[in-house]
C-alpha cells in the first residue's frame, strides 16, 4: 500500500521494550509499510522535526515522559495536529482509555496486541488519514478558488430559518471571520433601491417557485458600492419536505463595471461623447416604433461640415478633433426642450455618426416645418467663429431633413434619404438645408440599374473570387484567407461589394450567390493543394438569407464533399446583426457545421449587440475586430482601451482574435501588445487574386 501522494507509508514506533519494536515492525513491513523506531518520547518528538510519519504508535508506559504526555506534545508540533496516534497500553481500565483520547489519540490498543488485527487496525487508520487528507486538501482548494473568484456561500435551514454562511462570503461582505450574521443583517447591507426586488426573488425561491438569480448592489460598512450576483435554490428532503436553501454569492462588480465601459465606448463616439451610429440607429427605431403608435411624426436631421478637410489639411488634426468638440457642445445647447427632445435624451438626440457627420433626432413632431428651425438654429451656431489653439475658426453645414412616415418607414430609409438631402444641400451652395424628395435620389436610377445586371451576372459567370491574406503577429506567416466576391461588369468595370451586396440582400440573390461563393472557394482551395500549396484556412462570408431558407447546412457539406476537401480548411464568418434575426436557426446550423469541423468566426465585433455572457453561448471560435477600433487606436486613448478590452474579453472565452483594417506598423504593434492573434488589412496586402495568392504561399511570406 502507499500513502498520500504515492509514497511508502511510514509509521513510527514509540515504545521502550525492542521486542515490541521489531514484532511490530515484522507484522507491518510485509505490507509495504515503512517502519521507524524510537525508545521514548524524546526521541519521538525529535524525529517528528524532519520527516513527519504518517501513523505513530505509542506505549503508554514509557520511563520519563509517558505516551499520555508524548502524545500531547505531538498534537502540538507542526503537522502534528492532524497526525493519527495510537496509543498502546497493559492497562484495560475506562480512566487509562479516557486519558488517552483526552491527550490527543486516534484509537487506542491494548497489550498484549492481537497481531493480525494490528495490520488490519493500521491499513484502515492510514487509509482513513490519507481520505481526510485529501478532504482537506480539496477544502483548502476549493476555498481558495473562491477567494479568487470572490465568491462565497451559505445555507439555511427550514423552517427555522439559521443561516450559515463561509468565512469567504463574510469577507465579500465586509464582516469580520467568525462572524454569524442573521439574514436580516445581510439583508440591511443591500442597497435599498435593490433590496425590494431581492427579497420577492427569495421569497420565490423559499416557496419553492423559481431559483434565485439576481444581480444587486450592497453598501459596505464604509459606504463602498459593490456589485453582487447571488443565486440559490430549495433543496427537498426525503421526506418531500423543503429541508434548506442554498446558494453562492459573487462579487461582480469588477465584470460588470468593465462590461459597462465596454458598452459605454460601443455606443458613444470617443471624441465628443455623443452617441455614436449604433445609438443613433437604435433610438430612432424606438422613436418610429412610439411616433407609429402615437400618431405623431419623427424627424432626422443629417448635418455635414462643409470643407472640414481643409482645416484638418491646414491646421492639423488636433485643431480638427477640438473643432469636432466643439461642435458637437453648440448642436447640444441649439436643440431644446421645446423642440421634443427632453434634456435627459440629449446624448441619445445627437449623435456622430463619424467624421464630420452628425445627426439629430426630433420626436412627437406636429409640423415638419418645426424641423425646419432646428435645423437654421444650428446653421446660426455654427456661424459664429471657434477659437482653437489660437487660430480663429468659421465652419459651416449643410443639413439634409427627412421626416417619419413621409420620407421612409425604417431606420435605414430615413437615414438615407437624409444623407441625399444633405447632398443636395451641398450641391445648392452648402452651408443651408433641404427636405429629402423623391426627385433627388439619383441613386435610385443606378441602383435600379445594377439590380437588372446583377439578376444576369451569376449565369454569365460575372463574379470572381479575391482572397485578403491574415497574418499570425506571433510567426508573421500568412495564417489565413479571406474570400471577397467581386462583380466585373462588362460594362461598368469592376462593381464595388458596397454597392452590390445590399441589393442582392434584398432582391433574394445573395442566396445562390453565396451558394456559388461556397463551391468556388471549397473548387479554388482543392485545386491549390493538387498542385502542391497548402493554403491556410479560408473564411468565407455569410449574409442572413442564407440561414432562412434551412439549407446551409447542407449546402456547405456539399461544396465540401464536391471538393474533396476537409471541413477544417474551411471558416464561416457571419456579423452579429445575423445573429440577432433569427438567433436559435442561427445558432442550430453553426452547431452543426462546427461539430463537423468547420470553423466559426463572428465579423465586425463590436458594431452589435455583444457582451460576455452572450458570446459565451455562441458556437465560435474566432472573433474579428471591427476596422472601425482598430482605425484610431494610435491616437486615441479611448479606441486603444476598447480595443485592448475586446482582446481580453475574447482571450478570456478562448477566441482566437482578428483585428480587421490594420494599415500602419504603429497599429500592428499596438495589437500584438494587447494579445491579439491575426491581423489583416492594407498592412499587409489588399484581396488579391488567386494567382497571388498562390504566388504569395509558394514563396513563404
Amino acid at each position: 500500500m502507499s500513502a498520500a501522494g504515492g509514497k511508502q507509508p511510514l509509521v513510527l514506533v514509540v515504545d521502550d521494550d525492542p521486542t515490541m519494536r521489531v514484532l511490530v515492525a515484522e507484522t507491518l513491513e510485509p505490507d509495504g509499510i515503512e517502519v521507524a523506531e524510537t525508545p521514548d518520547g524524546d526521541a519521538a518528538l525529535a524525529l517528528l522535526h524532519g520527516r513527519t510519519p504518517d501513523l505513530v504508535l505509542l506505549d503508554v508506559e514509557m520511563p520519563g515522559l509517558d505516551g499520555f504526555g508524548v502524545c500531547e506534545r505531538i498534537r502540538r508540533v507542526p503537522g502534528g495536529a492532524d497526525l493519527p496516534v495510537v496509543m498502546m497500553t497493559a492497562r484495560d481500565d475506562v480512566e487509562s482509555i479516557r486519558r488517552a483520547y483526552e491527550a490527543g489519540a486516534t484509537d487506542f490498543l491494548t497489550k498484549p496486541i492481537p497481531w493480525l488485527i494490528l495490520a488490519h487496525r493500521v491499513r484502515y487508520l492510514l487509509r482513513a488519514s490519507a481520505n481526510l487528507a485529501e478532504l482537506r486538501q480539496s477544502r483548502a482548494r476549493l476555498a481558495n478558488a473562491q477567494r479568487l473568484a470572490r465568491m462565497g456561500s451559505f445555507q439555511i435551514d427550514i423552517p427555522s430559518l439559521a443561516l450559515h454562511v463561509s468565512d469567504e462570503l463574510l469577507d465579500i461582505y465586509g464582516l469580520p471571520p467568525g462572524t454569524a450574521p442573521g439574514i436580516g443583517r445581510l439583508m440591511r447591507l443591500v442597497h435599498p433601491d435593490d433590496r425590494a426586488a431581492l427579497e420577492e426573488a427569495s421569497a420565490l425561491c423559499a416557496r419553492g417557485e423559481k431559483p434565485l438569480h439576481a444581480d444587486h448592489r450592497i453598501v459596505l460598512p464604509g459606504g463602498t458600492e459593490r456589485i453582487l450576483h447571488s443565486q440559490a435554490r430549495l433543496v427537498i428532503g426525503d421526506e418531500g419536505r423543503a429541508s434548506h436553501i442554498e446558494g453562492t454569492v459573487q462579487d461582480v462588480t469588477e465584470r460588470k463595471r468593465a462590461e459597462e465601459q465596454i458598452r459605454y465606448l460601443a455606443y458613444h463616439d470617443s471624441l465628443t461623447g455623443l452617441g455614436n451610429r449604433r445609438l443613433f440607429k437604435e433610438r430612432l427605431a424606438m422613436a418610429v416604433a412610439q411616433a407609429r403608435r402615437g400618431g405623431w411624426r419623427a424627424g432626422v436631421l443629417f448635418l455635414d461640415l462643409d470643407h472640414f478637410k481643409r482645416i484638418n489639411d491646414t491646421l492639423g488634426h488636433s485643431v480638427g478633433d477640438a473643432l469636432l468638440q466643439g461642435v458637437a457642445d453648440r448642436l447640444v445647447l441649439s436643440v431644446r426642450e421645446s423642440d421634443a427632445v427632453a434634456r435627459d435624451d440629449m446624448p441619445s438626440a445627437i449623435s456622430r455618426l463619424g467624421g464630420d457627420e452628425f445627426t439629430i433626432l426630433l420626436t412627437a413632431i406636429d409640423d415638419v416645418q418645426d424641423l425646419a428651425k432646428v435645423a437654421r438654429r444650428i446653421l446660426e451656431s455654427l456661424a459664429r467663429p471657434f477659437h482653437l489653439s489660437g487660430h480663429e475658426v468659421v465652419v459651416g453645414g449643410s443639413i439634409g431633413i427627412t421626416a417619419w412616415p413621409d420620407d421612409g418607414d425604417d431606420v435605414e430609409a430615413l437615414l438615407r434619404n437624409a444623407d441625399t438631402a444633405m447632398y443636395h444641400a451641398k450641391e445648392q451652395g452648402r452651408n443651408n438645408y433641404q427636405f429629402y424628395a423623391a426627385s433627388m435620389n439619383a441613386v435610385a436610377l443606378r441602383r435600379l440599374i445594377l439590380e437588372g445586371k446583377l439578376r444576369r451576372a451569376l449565369e454569365q459567370g460575372e463574379f470572381e473570387l479575391h482572397y485578403q491574406p491574415k497574418v499570425s503577429l506571433r510567426s508573421g506567416r500568412v495564417s489565413g484567407l479571406e474570400a471577397l466576391l467581386r462583380w466585373r461588369d462588362p460594362e461598368l468595370g469592376l462593381v464595388l461589394p458596397a454597392d452590390f451586396i445590399p441589393i442582392a440582400e434584398e432582391t433574394g440573390l445573395i442566396d445562390p450567390m453565396g451558394a456559388w461563393a461556397l463551391s468556388a472557394v471549397c473548387r479554388e482551395i482543392a485545386a491549390l493543394r493538387a498542385r502542391g500549396v497548402a493554403p491556410p484556412p479560408v473564411a468565407v462570408n455569410l449574409s442572413a438569407h442564407q440561414f432562412r431558407h434551412g439549407r446551409l447546412v447542407e449546402q456547405v457539406r456539399r461544396a465540401l464533399r464536391e471538393s474533396a476537401l476537409e471541413p477544417t480548411a474551411l471558416e464561416l464568418e457571419i456579423t452579429e446583426s445575423v445573429l440577432m434575426q433569427d438567433e436559435q436557426r442561427v445558432v442550430a446550423a453553426l452547431e452543426t457545421l462546427r461539430g463537423d469541423g468547420v470553423a466559426i468566426s463572428i465579423d465586425d465585433f463590436g458594431t452589435g449587440y455583444s457582451s460576455l455572457s452572450y458570446l459565451r453561448r455562441l458556437p465560435v471560435d474566432v472573433l474579428k475586430i471591427d476596422r472601425s477600433f482598430v482605425r484610431d487606436i494610435e491616437r486615441c486613448a479611448d479606441d486603444a482601451a476598447l480595443a485592448a478590452s475586446i482582446v481580453t474579453m475574447a482571450r478570456a472565452l478562448r477566441l482566437r482574435v482578428v483585428a480587421e483594417g490594420v494599415e500602419t506598423e504603429g497599429q500592428r504593434r499596438l495589437l500584438e501588445q494587447f494579445g491579439c492573434d491575426e491581423i489583416q488589412g492594407f498592412l499587409i496586402a489588399p484581396a488579391l487574386p488567386l494567382a497571388q495568392v498562390e504566388e504569395r504561399l509558394r514563396s513563404g511570406a
